[in-house]
């Protein structure tokens, strides 16, 4: 079965970068998508970025509060999905959680309800 498995938080100041890994296990849609969610304190989980499979990291989305500041990509050899995450804001602090769909759309796959395979998540934590 697929696997999804976070590494790379931690705790940083703002203004600070992290770079989150997921090593994607026994996902074998070539044409899929893959997403980085996050859910801070009290707060619904919300999206942050995808990005199809297919092209690797020329179609990617990301939602606007870290657009120009967060970069999604995957390994085109061992399919590792990264976040690089730089200008760290304190209002980036949360669970981060990589996710994959089974279908190939990231346009307008926004939603928790979008996504069938999750992994544990990784903190990140912005002072």
């Amino acid at each position: 079965h697929v696997q999804l498995v976070e590494s790379g938080g931690g705790s940083v100041q703002a203004g600070g970068s992290l770079r989150l890994s997921c090593a994607v296990i026994r996902y074998t849609y070539t044409d899929g998508c893959l997403a980085w969610f996050r859910q801070a304190p009290g707060k619904e989980r919300e999206w942050v970025a995808n990005v199809r499979t297919l092209d690797f990291d020329r179609d990617t989305r990301y939602e606007v509060s870290v657009r120009g500041r967060f970069l999604i990509s995957q390994d085109k050899d061992n399919g590792t999905l990264y976040l690089q995450m730089d200008r760290l804001q304190v209002e980036d602090t949360a669970m981060y959680y990589c996710a994959a769909r089974k279908e190939s759309i990231c346009g307008g796959a926004y939603r928790q309800s979008d996504y069938y395979f999750w992994g544990q998540g990784t903190q990140v934590t912005v002072s």
